[in-house]
């Protein structure tokens, strides 16, 4: 009976919750007892009932309400069409190395070393003194904080040859990362529907900058030693272009690293056009078998624009980075930089000061090269046995990342679903063109999480490859 008494309350309420206003209150416990004649545990049952149903909720003290709730509608969004008219670039957004990705996989996709790889004791330290310092109540400079201005001009400076003048710290401008940094340069430099060079394949991070400053990005190709000396002249005649991006260190995505020789005849180049190269140099703290020698060191007439992060060496959450430039370019770079972000975190200015500035810095550099020469060597050699046919063009000597080419007519987009229902995720190398591929590759990042499931990462991406060449 009680069964019975407790559905037929629960029917009835519902018809009257149907003809009530979300947020109307219910009748008393007791009002219910009399009006159905029920007990107060059945009527307590169907009012739980309906609860559970999402239909009301209680308000303990206050009463039983009418949940308010709103049946959800398609919205149209069909106004913003006609205002946003077509978009400028057609690149996307984001790019798959950005994904965040569960424990349980293995993850060769990412631009970012993993944690073990940072320096956390120093920078948790760091950010606790920071915190507790005058950065974490006032306002620093446009231009960043004198000291960290002075540490990247000494960085750039050590690697200075005599005869050549070293940047001073007035050169530099502290940037919320690099990436904000690009942004800056090409609006700044370059201006919107003028051209610019680019080596090809490169950073696709720059490449969206890039697009979203409406520049024209006019590939150059470039291999294992960096640009043909031929091409980028051509191009720099063909196209009236004044500026150049490149990545003469540890290039991301292929790793390269320019010889001596090849920096002098771009450095040349450049300067014969009246021209600016923009140097990224993301991973001068990645070096495994060689260093980072900067291009900006061996010129001081203004020709390099130097652009360099502590992001992936110190934190993702430690977003500070610096431009080095000389002349008007600087201010030319400024103003384009205070439109997006007036001043960088004091904080985080001085907590990355701090890190960079301990004895143990240098110490976790030691460290961390050795972890990534382990690293990229049990990758390749995994590699080398479940999938000889990708081919590997060169062993980079720092970095993060190897680049594979795969035989052509290969889908590396159909290879990186394939991997991904297996637990393996991996990059398809076309976010990385400015232009149309020059043939299928992919992006493989060593410095990821858990090197000891590498092996059974390389065989599941052998046994996509295998699949999809009907091996």
């Amino acid at each position: 009976m009680n069964n019975d008494s407790s559905s037929r309350i629960v029917t009835r309420l519902k018809d009257w919750i149907a003809g009530a206003a979300p947020g109307a209150k219910l009748p008393s416990t007791r009002h219910l007892v009399a009006e159905y004649q029920a007990s107060p545990v059945t009527v307590q049952k169907a009012l739980r009932t309906l609860m559970g149903q999402g239909l009301i909720e209680s308000r303990p003290g206050v009463g039983t309400f009418v949940r308010a709730y709103r049946t959800a509608r398609p919205s149209d969004y069909g106004w913003q069409t006609a205002a946003l008219r077509a978009a400028q670039t057609a690149r996307p957004l984001s790019s798959g190395a950005m994904r965040s990705a569960p424990n349980d996989v293995i993850a060769f996709h990412s631009g970012y070393p993993d944690r073990e790889l940072l320096p956390e004791r120093l920078v948790r330290a760091a950010l606790l003194r920071a915190a507790r310092g005058d950065a974490a109540m006032s306002r620093p400079p446009a231009q960043g904080l004198p000291e960290l201005q002075t540490w990247f001009a000494q960085e750039l400076s050590t690697s200075t040859p005599v005869g050549v003048t070293p940047p001073q710290p007035s050169d530099v401008v502290i940037l919320p990362g690099s990436q904000s940094g690009l942004s800056s340069i090409f609006r700044g430099l370059v201006g919107h529907g003028q051209p610019l060079l680019v080596e090809s394949p490169s950073y696709w991070g720059a490449l969206l900058a890039a697009g979203q400053a409406g520049v024209t990005m006019i590939p150059v190709p470039s291999g294992p030693e960096g640009p043909d000396p031929e091409e980028l002249d051509r191009a720099f005649e063909e196209s009236g272009a004044r500026l150049f991006y490149a990545q003469p260190n540890f290039a991301n995505p292929t790793g390269a690293q320019w010889s001596a020789e090849r920096g002098e005849e771009v450095l040349e180049i450049v300067r014969r056009h009246g021209a600016f190269l923009v140097e990224d140099d993301w991973a001068h703290d990645f070096g495994i078998t060689a260093s980072s020698v900067p291009m900006a060191a061996k010129e001081d007439s203004g020709h390099v624009v130097y652009i360099r992060s502590l992001t992936k060496s110190v934190s993702p959450s430690i977003r500070v980075a610096a431009v080095i430039a000389r002349g008007p370019a600087r201010e030319r770079i400024m103003g384009a930089q205070a439109a997006e972000s007036m001043y960088v975190s004091g904080v985080l200015q001085a907590a990355a000061l701090d890190v960079v500035t301990q004895p143990g810095w240098q110490t976790h550099l030691r460290g961390l090269s050795h972890q990534l020469q382990s690293r990229r060597d049990l990758l390749v050699t995994s590699l080398r046995e479940h999938v000889p046919q990708a081919h590997i063009s060169h062993l980079p000597k720092g970095g993060l990342n190897l680049w594979l080419r795969m035989p052509d007519g290969f889908d590396v987009h159909q290879l990186t679903r394939d991997c991904e229902a297996a637990g393996v995720l991996i990059a398809a190398g076309t976010e990385w063109f400015p232009a149309e591929p020059e043939g299928p590759h992919i992006r493989l990042n060593y410095a990821g999480p858990n090197p000891g499931r590498f092996p059974e990462g390389a065989r599941i991406i052998g046994e996509a490859v295998k699949a999809q060449l009907g091996a």
